[in-house]
C-alpha cells in the first residue's frame, strides 16, 4: 500500500527566479503542486540525479555564488 503523501512541514524558502520558474515548470508538466513536486524531487533524489554532473553543476554553482549575490 502506498505511502500516504502527507505536507507536514513549511519553511520560508529563497529561490532564485531561474530556479522558482523551473520547479513551476516541472510541478506543472507532473500534475503536481510546487510542494508535491520538492517532496518528490526530495524523497527520490538519488534515483532522479546523475551524480557526476550533479557534483561539476554545483562546484561551478558555488564558484558563481558570490557574484549572483550581488
Amino acid at each position: 500500500m502506498p505511502k500516504r503523501l502527507r505536507l507536514t512541514r513549511r519553511f520560508p524558502v529563497a529561490m532564485s527566479e531561474d530556479g522558482y520558474r523551473r520547479l513551476k515548470k516541472f510541478a506543472r508538466e507532473a500534475g503536481l503542486d510546487e510542494g508535491e513536486a520538492l517532496s518528490f524531487l526530495f524523497e527520490n533524489f538519488s534515483s532522479v540525479i546523475d551524480d557526476d554532473k550533479m557534483t561539476a553543476r554545483l562546484r561551478l554553482f558555488n564558484a558563481e555564488l558570490d557574484d549572483r549575490k550581488r
